[in-house]
C-alpha cells in the first residue's frame, strides 16, 4: 500500500504497487496524457516503472527541462531507428539529447549525405506514426556483449565493458528495433511528436579520442510544437548570420588555416582591435593595483611536474626535446611562471594582497572536431591574473576580482551576467584540505 508524495505536499494513497502513469491518472486525465516521464525520490524513471514503497513523486512533463530531454533522447533513437531500416550495413555507437537537441554516432562506410538527412527525416516521421509502444528488458552482462557481438556492433560492447559491476543493463524496444540505453523513454513513438529537424552531419571520434575511428555524427533537434521547432530554426538562421567566422573574413580580421589549426593569423584591422582591448584591460587592471609580468612560453618539463601539470594535463601539452636530451613544454596556462616571479626575493605578509598580471600566450591540444572559430582554439593570448594573499584575505578579494569583471562586462555591453560558484574538478592539484579552505571562502564571497 504505497502513499504518493506530490510536490505540493499532496498524499495519495494505493491498495498496491503502482505504475506512474496510474499516479499520473489518479492526479487528472489531463495530466496523464501530457506525462513523459516522472521522478520518484529524486531519480528519473519510465511511466511504467512499477512503485512498491511510499516515495516522492513527480510527473513531469514536456514544461520541464528533465521532459525535453526525454523528448530529444527518443527522438535520438527513432533517428537511430530510421538509420539502420534504411542503411542496415550501419553500426550504432552513442546516441544523447544534448542542449537544444540530440546527436547519434554511427559507422558507415558510405558518408551520409544531405538528401539522407531528408530520408532519415522523412521516415522518423512514418515511426512516429506507427505509434509503437516502448518497452525496457534487463539482460544479463554477458548475454548482452555475445549478442552485440554477434551483431558486430562493436561499440555496443565497448558501452557494456564500461557499465559497472552490479549495474542494471537495459535494453529498451520501440516496436522490434532496441537499444542499449540507461532510460528514462517515453511510452511510445509517438509522444514525441513530428516537431523535429535534423541539422547537419559531422566527424567524431569515437570517445573523442582521434587514436580511434571517426565515426559520423548525425545533428537535430526536437521540441514540442511546431512554433518552438520555428523559433529555434530561426534563432540559428539569424545567428549563422552573425557567425563570427563568417564576419572575420567579411571585414578582414582574421582567417584560420589547415596548417595551424585552432591557431588565429590576425589581419591588420583585427589585431588592432585585438591590441586596443588589451590597453584597455592594462588600464582597468592597473587602477585596481595589478602589476604586470610577462614569463616565458616554454618551460623545462621538471617545473611541470613540480606543479603537478604534467601528471594532470600532460595529454593536452605540446613538447619538444632538445639535441641534450632535455624536455621541453610549450605553457598550456602562465600559473607555474607566475609563481616564479613570486617566488624571487623575500615577501612579508605585510606586501599581501600581491597582484600580479599577465598578457601570456598559450597553447592547448584540443582534438580537431572541437575546435570552433575563436571559441574553441590551440593557441590564445589569456588574459591571467594571480593574487597572492592569506588566507583571511580570499573572501574580500574574491570580492574585489568579481566587482572588477563585472564592470569590464558592463564597459563591453553585457549587463545581464549570471555568476556560477565552481568547485572542485575531477582532475585537480592539491590537497583536498587546501580545497576545503578555498571553496569555503569563495561561497562565503558569494553570500
Amino acid at each position: 500500500m504505497p502513499t504518493i508524495k506530490l510536490p505540493d505536499g499532496k498524499n495519495l494513497e494505493f491498495q498496491k504497487k503502482v505504475t506512474g502513469l496510474e499516479v499520473a491518472e489518479k492526479i487528472s486525465k489531463s495530466l496523464a496524457k501530457q506525462a513523459l516521464i516522472m521522478s520518484v525520490d529524486g531519480e528519473l524513471k519510465d511511466l511504467t516503472y512499477v512503485i512498491e514503497k511510499n516515495s516522492s513523486v513527480k510527473i513531469i512533463t514536456h514544461k520541464d527541462a528533465d521532459g525535453l530531454d526525454a523528448i530529444r533522447h527518443d527522438t535520438t533513437h527513432i533517428m537511430a531507428m530510421a538509420v539502420q531500416e534504411l542503411f542496415p550495413e550501419t553500426k550504432l555507437a552513442i546516441g544523447p539529447a544534448i542542449k537544444d537537441g540530440f546527436y547519434y554516432d554511427f559507422s558507415r562506410k558510405q558518408p551520409f549525405t544531405l538528401l539522407d538527412l531528408e530520408k532519415i527525416e522523412k521516415k522518423m516521421k512514418q515511426i512516429v506514426e506507427k505509434d509503437e509502444l516502448t518497452r525496457k528488458e534487463v539482460w544479463e552482462r554477458h548475454e548482452t556483449k555475445d549478442h552485440y557481438k554477434k551483431l558486430g556492433e562493436k561499440y555496443k560492447v565497448e558501452l557494456v565493458d564500461s557499465i559497472p559491476e552490479g549495474n542494471e543493463i537495459s535494453i529498451y524496444y520501440h516496436g522490434k528495433w532496441y537499444d542499449l540505453c540507461r532510460g528514462p523513454h517515453l511510452l511510445s513513438t509517438g509522444k514525441i511528436g513530428k516537431y523535429f529537424k535534423l541539422t547537419k552531419v559531422a566527424g567524431a571520434y569515437w570517445r573523442g579520442d582521434s587514436n580511434n575511428e571517426m565515426l559520423q555524427r548525425i545533428y537535430g533537434t526536437s521540441w514540442p510544437s511546431q512554433k518552438e521547432l520555428d523559433d529555434y530554426l530561426k534563432r540559428i538562421e539569424e545567428a549563422e548570420k552573425r557567425d563570427h567566422r563568417k564576419l572575420g573574413k567579411e571585414m578582414d580580421l582574421f582567417h584560420f588555416r589547415e596548417e595551424s589549426p585552432g591557431a588565429v593569423f590576425w589581419h591588420e584591422k583585427g589585431w588592432i582591435l585585438f591590441q586596443r582591448l588589451i590597453e584597455y584591460m592594462r588600464m582597468k587592471q592597473r587602477l585596481a593595483g595589478y602589476k604586470e609580468i610577462n614569463t616565458p612560453e616554454i618551460l623545462d618539463r621538471s617545473l611541470w611536474e613540480k606543479s603537478g601539470h604534467w601528471e594532470k594535463f600532460g595529454e593536452h601539452m605540446y613538447t619538444s626535446e632538445t639535441p641534450d636530451e632535455k624536455i621541453f613544454a610549450i605553457k598550456p596556462m602562465n600559473c607555474p611562471g607566475c609563481v616564479q616571479v613570486f617566488n624571487q626575493g623575500l615577501k612579508s605578509y605585510r606586501d599581501l594582497p600581491l597582484k600580479l598580471s599577465e598578457f601570456g600566450k598559450v597553447h592547448r591540444y584540443e582534438p580537431s572536431g572541437a575546435l570552433h572559430g575563436l571559441l574553441r582554439v590551440r593557441a590564445f593570448t589569456q588574459d591571467d591574473a594571480h593574487i597572492f594573499c592569506t588566507e583571511d584575505q580570499i573572501t574580500q578579494e574574491s570580492l574585489s576580482v568579481t566587482n572588477l569583471i563585472l564592470k569590464i562586462y558592463k564597459d563591453l555591453g553585457f549587463n545581464s551576467v549570471i555568476l556560477k560558484y565552481s568547485d572542485r574538478p575531477e582532475k585537480r592539484v592539491g590537497e583536498d584540505s587546501i580545497w576545503d579552505k578555498s571553496e569555503a571562502a569563495l561561497l562565503s564571497a558569494i553570500k
